[in-house]
């Protein structure tokens, strides 16, 4: 099932939507795709001149894939220009994933600072891609193509502290404008910075995720490739903390990322 047919389920009935085995991550369905499918059913409760600034994503605990799952809206507030709202994934009764949205529209304003530039990384035909090998990678990473150009591959006992390439959705891909739930999956696919540290596989996940979008969204597609890039700020007693960053192919910011991962190794 296409990353395209699962947004448009969650445009459609948000409150009864099941994402199936090939989107899973272990015994999980890919953190991306969940927090995008709430991210549409928030989307749907704003207006259009909001646009999508900030979500804080908490992953209480795993969206179990081939189960139906509602995803949750409730509106905080709305002021003149700025809506808070909460999403929630329910699954069984019980509370997965938390999202908490910040939209708001553009306003006047004598502040104008630009990003900092892109990193400079080998281009995306020149770097290795992490394959699809069922049985061995996350079942999602079929639908996910990520070329490295910083750091180690996960488990090879690569000490850096940074980690980054090049990121785009694969296989039968619609191609269409790169959306905010697009984005959220072009992050979430890089693995925890912390595992190319470890020599042999162990199990890690997102604890608390926040990403901001810079907007307006670049004009690309889902045919693009964008550029990742994160770094490892602290880590220690089975806890990391990384800041990330997504730029457009030629180097325009596109979304700031932190997480606070969990790596049992």
């Amino acid at each position: 099932m296409r990353f395209s047919d699962l947004l448009d389920a969650a445009r459609s009935n948000p409150l009864d939507v099941t994402i199936p085995a090939e989107w899973a991550q272990g015994r999980a369905s890919f953190g991306g795709l969940v927090a995008a499918l709430q991210y549409e059913a928030l989307r749907a409760q704003v207006s259009a001149d909001r646009p999508l600034r900030s979500l804080a994503i908490t992953f209480v605990g795993p969206v179990a894939p081939d189960v139906p799952a509602s995803y949750q809206v409730e509106v905080l507030r709305e002021g003149k220009a700025v809506s808070q709202l909460l999403g929630r994934v329910v699954q069984n009764g019980e509370v997965a994933t938390l999202v908490q949205a910040s939209f708001g529209a553009s306003r006047t304003s004598e502040i104008d600072v630009a990003s900092e530039p892109a990193p400079v990384f080998k281009h995306w035909d020149e770097c290795q891609e992490l394959p699809y090998i069922k049985g061995v990678t996350p079942e999602f990473m079929r639908h996910l193509a990520m070329r490295w150009a910083v750091g180690g591959l996960p488990f090879t006992g690569n000490k850096s502290r940074d980690m980054g390439g090049w990121v785009r959705l694969r296989g039968d891909v619609k191609e269409e404008q790169l959306t905010e739930a697009h984005i959220l999956a072009l992050v979430d696919a890089w693995p925890p910075a912390l595992l190319p540290h470890l020599k042999k596989p162990a199990p890690g996940s997102t604890l608390t995720w926040t990403i901001e979008f810079i907007q307006p969204l670049q004009n690309l597609t889902t045919l693009d490739w964008c550029q990742y890039h994160v770094n490892i700020e602290h880590a220690r007693d089975g806890y990391g903390h990384a800041a990330a960053a997504l730029w457009s192919p030629t180097g325009e910011l596109i979304a700031l990322s932190r997480q606070t991962v969990v790596v049992f190794a």
